[in-house]
């Protein structure tokens, strides 16, 4: 700092001002400025994602929601989507409250009301927890019946692994080939619907039948035929109502369609009687 006269010079910049002596106090100046160029923090125009005014900061992580800057990679078009995890996580985006009404709707199946509440954000969630529920449940429940059932007649248990494999196969296999195959035939009708919605009402057609493989540890024939029936008669009366007025528009043939969605939802119940629901020593 250099001072000479009345200016001061501070960083190559000059200032007006005066330095008179303090008496009493040598060694000590008291420096008056006049005009400053120093900045003032914070900045009156802060930078970053939170800005200086009264609006919602933007979210803090927009990682998965735009691509990285500066990035080469190309995202996937066309058919190339559905080999994407972005392409899937709509499908998963619901709230736990959504995902139980939804379940809420599927055991009062006289309403057919469940393809319009879902039209405009179908989920795969709940049809995915809802098949993994019923994989885990046929398991334990059917090795749990199966060895009380071989200790009260004093004879040896093995545990089958086999039955969570054939289960796994069945409620994923049904919940993914049958609307896929039924996409493809409403599509050849010219009454075209939604794959994802599909898989959706599936998924959920299924939750009806967990109590049911809960409720075959009674050890009555006759009652678990009754609970099986009851359960495929639900099932199957969600699904052909929630689409009947949908295949329709397909003409005259609409009524064969909707007696063969009915009837072969009745076929899964008599499959998991025969094979879930019935105990054998």
């Amino acid at each position: 700092m250099m001072s000479g006269g009345n200016y001061t010079t501070i960083d190559n910049q000059k200032v007006s001002g005066s330095v008179p002596a303090v008496s009493g106090s040598p060694g000590h100046v008291t420096v008056n400025f006049s005009d400053s160029s120093l900045q003032t923090f914070p900045p009156s125009r802060a930078q970053g994602k939170i800005s200086g005014g009264s609006g919602p900061p933007r979210d803090a992580d927009d990682t998965f929601s735009k691509p990285i800057s500066g990035s080469d990679e190309q995202q996937p078009s066309g058919w190339f989507q559905a080999f994407s995890i972005a392409y899937y996580r709509p499908f998963f985006d619901v709230d736990t409250s959504d995902v139980l009404e939804r379940i809420k709707d599927s055991l009062i199946p006289f309403k057919g009301s469940f393809s319009e509440k879902t039209a405009s954000n179908p989920d795969l969630y709940g049809p995915f927890w809802i098949c993994t529920t019923l994989i885990f449940v046929a398991a334990s429940i059917g090795t749990f019946v199966t060895y009380v059932a071989h200790k009260i007649q004093n004879k040896e248990w093995n545990y089958d692994i086999n039955l969570v494999t054939w289960s796994a196969g069945l409620f994923y296999g049904y919940v993914i080939i049958v609307p896929l195959c039924l996409y493809i035939i409403l599509k050849y009708f010219s009454a075209p619907s939604g794959l994802v919605q599909l898989l959706c009402l599936y998924g959920y057609s299924l939750f009806i039948f967990i109590p049911a493989l809960c409720l075959s540890v009674v050890p009555v024939e006759l009652f678990r035929w009754i609970v099986a029936g009851v359960a495929g008669f639900m099932s199957a009366t969600f699904v052909a109502l929630n689409l009947r007025n949908h295949i329709k528009a397909a003409g005259e043939r609409w009524f064969l369609i909707v007696t063969g969605i009915f009837l072969l939802q009745l076929a899964l119940a008599i499959v998991l009687k025969l094979y879930l629901f019935t105990i054998t020593v």
